[in-house]
């Protein structure tokens, strides 16, 4: 049986991992499971998947999780620390689904196992994209991107052929607001930016998608993931979720990667790898697409992809710093003390006060990322 770890087991992608999990218990054994608020669901997934190890990462859960684990033979945990420990427990493949920099450390402590990491968290590669990829290799790591559009370039970048690629093609749904104005904009609200009209996604994904910083930050991890400059990576809008992402080769060939928009795709698809395994997602029916639509982004409406790019060409820390200060800005304005258009605006500004150096380890990494946060929050606080 392959042993299988989930950190961040009861947010959006963890859930669609263990859902397809609990379809094979006899391939699958759960070493360990890690979230942070909703100790009543991480229970049920312990229960239900038998796991020897749970973790809430929120201290304060700690009674509560062991209560509802009472006369379960399972180890129960609490705190950064011991999510961190979850990691470096021998689990032959481990999904990496905490959101925003938090899962930087466990990440970290995965990669030096030199197991299989399935990386749905894009923000390692976004904060410490360079460390980490230098780790994978040094560790022997088995890398597998999650996030649908890495996945569907993963599958048809040809390694043989790695000379031969034109172009990567990054499609982007455009999110809520695609066809709304500037002026519409500047009035929408937490409920209606987390309203994406494809995917379900928790709350601060679902902004991130609205603002497109989410592709600003997938252009980044595709950079560190498959080792081509910003000016090979492309994004196209495709409203229609289909097509997850493409590659361009020179000889005019485009290997794109098609399906319904569900998650449970790449994960199965990471959990088989090299192999692929039955997922319970709907097939795609190519006879009831009406069409296929692609265009260019609009990044005067959505400077997100513009300001991504720049961080990019000025290095590690400078994609730290923005991401950072993005997921400070956009807990804001889910609370309500900005508005939607000036996330991407403080973004722009903390980078532009910001100093780079260059950094050469987690430890650094994490210092540039908290000293980010205190000084986004100042800013916000000016805002008001």
């Amino acid at each position: 049986m392959k042993t299988i770890s989930i950190l961040g087991s009861t947010g959006s992608i963890g859930k669609n991992t263990v859902d397809i999990i609990r379809r094979y218990p006899n391939l699958y054994s759960v070493v360990a499971l890690t979230g942070n608020q909703n100790v009543e669901l991480l229970a049920e997934q312990a229960k239900l998947l038998n796991a020897k190890m749970v973790v809430t990462a929120n201290k304060t859960k700690y009674k509560e999780l062991k209560d509802l684990l009472f006369g379960a033979k399972i180890d129960v945990e609490a705190g950064d620390e011991a999510v961190k420990n979850a990691a470096t427990l021998d689990a032959d493949w481990t999904m990496s689904s905490i959101v925003g920099a938090a899962g930087l450390i466990p990440t970290m402590a995965v990669v030096e196992r030199g197991k299989t990491l399935a990386l749905a968290n894009k923000e390692t590669l976004v904060c410490a994209g360079e460390i980490v990829m230098k780790a994978i290799k040094e560790n022997n790591t088995t890398l597998v991107p999650v996030d649908s559009e890495h996945s569907a370039i993963f599958q048809t970048l040809e390694n043989d052929q790695r000379h031969a690629v034109d172009r990567i093609l990054l499609t982007a749904s455009g999110g809520p607001f695609r066809e709304k104005s500037v002026e519409f904009m500047k009035s929408v609200t937490p409920e209606q930016a987390v309203a994406h009209p494809n995917w379900s996604m928790g709350a601060k994904i679902s902004v991130d998608s609205a603002t497109m910083m989410n592709k600003g930050l997938e252009i980044i991890e595709a950079y560190h993931l498959f080792g081509y400059g910003v000016e090979k990576i492309e994004v196209l809008v495709h409203p229609q979720s289909i097509v997850h992402s493409a590659v361009g080769y020179v000889d005019g060939s485009v290997l794109a990667h098609m399906g319904n928009p569900d998650m449970r795709t790449p994960i199965a698809y990471a959990l088989g790898w090299p192999k692929r395994i039955e997922s319970p997602t709907n097939r795609l029916d190519l006879t009831t697409l009406s069409g296929l639509t692609f265009m260019h982004p609009d990044e005067k409406k959505f400077p997100a992809l513009r300001v991504a790019k720049e961080a990019l060409q000025k290095g590690q820390t400078a994609t730290c710093i923005m991401n950072a200060a993005n997921e400070i800005a956009v807990g804001a304005f889910l609370n309500k003390k900005i508005g939607f258009l000036d996330i991407v605006k403080i973004v722009e500004l903390i980078l532009e006060k910001s100093h780079f150096s260059r950094l050469t380890n987690i430890s650094e990494v994490i210092a540039v990322d908290q000293e980010t946060r205190l000084k986004t929050k100042e800013l916000i606080e000016s805002f008001k």
